[in-house]
């Protein structure tokens, strides 16, 4: 005993006090007892203590106390196991061991313990009358039993409430016979509603059913089996079952509530009650609770407890380690997120580091303090604010992320940052010429803008826009004229453009809002003078969202553009430095009120002569490089690219003209690499050398025999000798194609083969099939000739030409003159036709053909019209209008023509057939016509003029009005022609129907 005592005491180290007597005899505490005490860490009622415990939360304390005060319960001894029994008051209820008959109440979940408590409900109204009556008759006992499971389910599946519902509709046998035959004497310390309030207080055991309706049975009280309190066996099985027991409380607070509770309504713990107190509190199934319920043998009972307790502490290990994982996965975040935030503010503690805000805020300080000078008193004051609510804001919300943003852009943008400009006109004049060929009216304003820059210290921002067709170069002088006046560039397209906000920026309350093109353009250049080319200005779009040629207006206007406002930074920038260049094709697609606000440069495009250098200054030059292909490999003559140009290449920009010489060096490049010809440094090569005779045998048989070395190739070469014949076309084109100043047999010549399987493939190819002689006669050219382009052969590398000759003929006949147009190419010459159809009295009529337009056809009844009138002044004899039927037709019928400037070519035209009189040799003319005979002034004279030199024209008839746009023309495109400037008709009759005489006389 003493030693169990001091087993236990090393495994309960704790004491507690024990309580004076409170009866006549005291009773001899167990170590058991004192283990017992230490569990609840307090002291340890006595035995004639009458308690009660609830293990539910439906019952407490104060109900229990309620209810024992209500039923004038007195305290009295409960029956123990070694026979032992404690002073009671007589009571004046019935006793428990008086109960030999009781009410059955079904427990459909877990049995009933003895000193446990247990809220059931209640759902038959009679059962539950019964037993208020009961309890006002003082009987306020009845039996709980626990509910069998229906036969052929399995217990251990969890099943609905189905079952619950059966139970409350059984009567009588079938509920008798669904209950264990061992429960609970139950004592009834609570009615609330359907809810009653159970305390256990000993074991029954059903011996026969007295009453049906509500269930009554009568019953036996069972009694623990004798046993021996000092057996070994069994204070080892109950002090395991206290050490079990203990390490799950050390994990369950509630556990420890449900002891200290226990001890104080029970009393002490003995080995019985210790059985069944961890019966009781463990999860375990409710019929190996049952199971612990019926077993009368202490050590037995306190063997099945054991086992649920071990249960009860491998769950709550389980629960533990899943409890653990689960905290670590979910609380990872949590934990880094405090962690950093603690860092954060140890940091800043220590003068380390600051936090995001005012790092942000330092930041944008940071940026406008260089600034700060230059920077607008409006914009700092807006900096300022939105400092001050950034550090206001979360940083967790949208708001902040918005006052981000916008902070970022203010800062960042050059206020009052100017790019140093260099006003040297020599310098300028030097740069546009490297750059560009011709275009004097443009490099002409480029350089008066700088002069007054240089006389003034200061630029002021200008909207030139240059107009003119494709391929011209406009984009590319934007670059120059940047690079002239050292400024920034920045270039956008507005081509297709239909969103304002594009120009004017969004709203900053929008997802995802930008600034404007002009902004972002500032941002990226960093400087607030740059020059902005504006892109297609002529393709304005219009969208839903507005009109953004309406929105250039306040970014182009110098009046307006001095506080221009972007919607997302609302605040005025001043744009007055800014040089803005528009490109356009058409002019006549620009708004008016947008075209008003620039000064239009038209660029007319290249005559023949800029071609020519623009071709050989920079279009060949850069293409070869672009090619890999040596000078000493290539060239193009002057000839070959003037034939490109007439034949291939007539529009205004060298575009085309970039893309053929492209062309014809591709398929250059492609003939050297079939050569053999590799201009790669590390590319191994075998150079044959050898010195050929006229006949080139040497030469010839040493290719031979190295060719012939390879058995496919002797068969390949073989097999294609009866081909050769074949050949003959392509080795004269081939020969052709250099050249052959220099004989073969007085220079060495260098072969260059990659090795014998090239040969073999060359042999093996379609192209290739050529015999011996010709494969020999071939290397011994091609390795050392420069391939040269010519105008004879520049059709073998792009094609048949595009253009034929304008001028069908030499001295044009009666009823033929040759008028000057314009055209998106540029300018053309095309004839007037006219002829007679049929000729009497009265029959005075005109017919028009060749896909005129309506312009055009008016032309041509004024001309009939004019034509008549002129005709009767000169000829009053002559009936020809008035008995002759006209037909006028202008060739190429295909191609859609219209225009006013054909009127006195088609008067000329009209007279010549109506007084049988040629016109004078190569004459062209232009010019609209009114009814009066009045010449009015016409567009393209450039075009026109360049067009008369193509075709050979020697004398050309403009109107009067256009003769300071002929001035203005460069004096190459003017040289050699005789031009007469014309007010009327009878200005230019005089010219076209002047005798030789008088033409030399003149």
């Amino acid at each position: 005993m003493l030693r169990a005592a001091a087993a236990a005491a090393a495994v309960f180290p704790s004491r507690f006090a024990a309580a004076p007597a409170v009866a006549a005899v005291e009773e001899v505490r167990s170590p058991l007892l004192r283990v017992l005490g230490a569990l609840r860490g307090g002291r340890v009622s006595t035995l004639g203590r009458r308690a009660r415990f609830c293990s539910n939360s439906a019952g407490s304390d104060s109900e229990a106390a309620a209810a024992e005060a209500k039923a004038e319960d007195a305290v009295a001894a409960e029956g123990e196991a070694d026979g032992k029994a404690s002073s009671a008051i007589v009571p004046t209820v019935l006793r428990p061991e008086d109960c030999l008959s009781v009410i059955a109440l079904p427990l459909p979940h877990r049995p009933l313990f003895p000193g446990f408590y247990m809220p059931i409900y209640v759902k038959d109204q009679k059962l539950l009358q019964a037993l208020v009556e009961n309890r006002k008759r003082s009987i306020p006992y009845a039996g709980a039993f626990l509910v069998k499971d229906e036969e052929g389910t399995d217990p251990n599946i969890v099943t609905s409430s189905d079952s619950d519902k059966s139970i409350d509709d059984l009567k009588g046998k079938e509920l008798l016979q669904r209950l264990n035959e061992v429960g609970t004497l139950a004592q009834i310390t609570s009615i609330q509603g359907d809810q009653v309030v159970l305390l256990g207080h000993r074991r029954l055991k059903i011996t026969e059913m007295v009453q049906e309706d509500p269930l009554t049975v009568k019953v036996d009280h069972l009694k623990e089996k004798p046993y021996d309190k000092d057996d070994d066996v069994i204070k080892a099985t109950s002090f395991e079952v206290i050490s079990t027991l203990r390490e799950v409380l050390k994990a369950s607070s509630l556990w420890k509530d449900h002891v200290q509770t226990y001890t104080q309504h029970m009393g002490d713990f003995n080995y019985p009650r210790l059985a069944d107190f961890g019966a009781a509190i463990s999860g375990a199934n409710k019929f190996l609770c049952q199971e612990v319920l019926e077993e009368l043998d202490v050590y037995k009972r306190l063997k099945l407890t054991l086992e649920l307790v071990k249960k009860e502490m491998e769950i709550s290990k389980l629960q533990q380690s899943i409890a653990k994982a689960i905290e670590e996965k979910i609380s990872g975040d949590q934990r880094r997120y405090l962690l950093n935030e603690q860092l954060k503010a140890i940091k800043k503690e220590l003068g380390l580091e600051t936090d995001d805000k005012t790092a942000l805020s330092a930041k944008f300080r940071e940026r406008i303090e260089a600034k700060k000078e230059k920077c607008p008193a409006h914009v700092l004051q807006v900096i300022e604010e939105e400092l001050t609510k950034l550090q206001l804001l979360e940083a967790s919300s949208s708001e902040f992320n918005v006052t981000r943003n916008y902070l970022d852009w203010l800062t960042v943008l050059p206020w009052g940052n100017y790019s140093d400009e260099n006003f040297d006109v020599h310098h300028a004049q030097q740069i546009l010429d490297e750059d560009h060929y011709g275009l004097s009216d443009v490099k002409e304003r480029i350089l008066e803008f700088i002069a007054v820059g240089k006389l003034r210290g200061t630029s002021q921002g200008k909207i030139i826009c240059l107009s003119g067709p494709p391929g011209v170069g406009k984009t590319s002088i934007g670059r120059s004229i940047a690079r002239a006046l050292n400024r920034k560039f920045y270039r956008f397209s507005v081509g297709g453009l239909a969103d304002v906000a594009e120009i004017k920026g969004h709203r900053r309350t929008y997802v995802g809002a930008m600034p404007g093109k002009m902004v972002q353009c500032l941002k990226s250049v960093g400087t607030a003078n740059p020059l902005v080319l504006i892109d297609e200005i002529d393709k304005l779009g219009r969208g839903h969202s507005g009109d953004p040629a309406s929105a250039l207006l306040e970014l182009l206007d110098p009046e307006q553009n001095v506080n221009f406002l972007d919607h997302y930074l609302d605040v005025p920038i001043d744009l007055s430095k800014v040089l803005f260049v528009c490109t356009a094709n058409v002019i006549e697609m620009i708004p008016n009120p947008l075209l008003d606000r620039m000064e239009i440069i038209a660029i007319a495009g290249y005559i023949t002569d800029e071609k020519m250098h623009i071709a050989r200054d920079y279009l060949e030059k850069n293409t070869r490089e672009a090619c890999g292909i040596k000078p000493e490999q290539a060239e193009v003559t002057d000839a070959a690219l003037l034939a490109l140009i007439e034949s291939y290449c007539r529009e205004a920009g060298v575009r085309n003209l970039q893309k053929q010489i492209e062309k014809i060096y591709r398929k250059i490049a492609l003939q050297l690499v079939r050569q053999g010809v590799s201009n790669e440094p590390t590319q191994e090569a075998a150079i044959v050398t050898a010195s050929e005779e006229p006949n080139g045998g040497d030469s010839a048989n040493k290719l031979k025999d190295e060719t012939m070395e390879d058995p496919a190739t002797e068969n390949a070469a073989m097999t294609n000798a009866d081909t050769a014949s074949k050949e003959a076309s392509e080795l004269d084109l081939l020969k052709r194609t250099v050249d052959h100043d220099v004989h073969p047999a007085e220079t060495p010549k260098e072969a260059v083969l990659t090795d014998s399987a090239l040969l073999t493939d060359k042999l093996c190819t379609p192209e290739g099939n050529k015999d011996m002689e010709g494969a020999k006669e071939e290397s011994a050219d091609k390795a050392v000739e420069k391939v040269v382009i010519d105008s004879s052969n520049l059709g073998d590398y792009v094609g048949k030409p595009v253009f034929q000759a304008e001028r069908i003929y030499e001295q044009t006949p009666v009823g033929v003159v040759m008028g000057l147009a314009w055209t998106a190419m540029g300018g053309s010459t095309l004839y007037i036709e006219t002829t007679k159809v049929e000729e009497g009295d009265g029959k005075g009529a005109l017919v028009l053909t060749g896909q005129l337009g309506d312009v055009m056809k008016e032309s041509a009844q004024i001309a009939h019209t004019v034509g008549r009138a002129i005709l009767l002044d000169k000829e009053p004899e002559n009936l020809f209008f008035a008995n002759s039927k006209v037909h006028l037709h202008v060739p190429a019928g295909s191609t859609p023509k219209d225009g006013p400037s054909a009127g006195c070519t088609m008067i000329t035209s009209m007279l010549s057939l109506a007084m049988g009189k040629p016109v004078k040799k190569d004459l062209a003319m232009t010019g609209e016509v009114t009814l009066t005979g009045r010449i009015l002034p016409i567009g393209g004279v450039k075009e026109k003029t360049i067009a008369a030199r193509r075709s050979a024209v020697k004398t050309i008839v403009f109107p009067a009005a256009n003769k300071r746009d002929f001035d203005e023309l460069a004096p190459n495109v003017k040289e050699g022609l005789e031009v007469h400037f014309v007010d009327t008709y009878n200005e230019i009759f005089d010219i076209a129907f002047q005798s030789e005489t008088q033409t030399e006389t003149s």
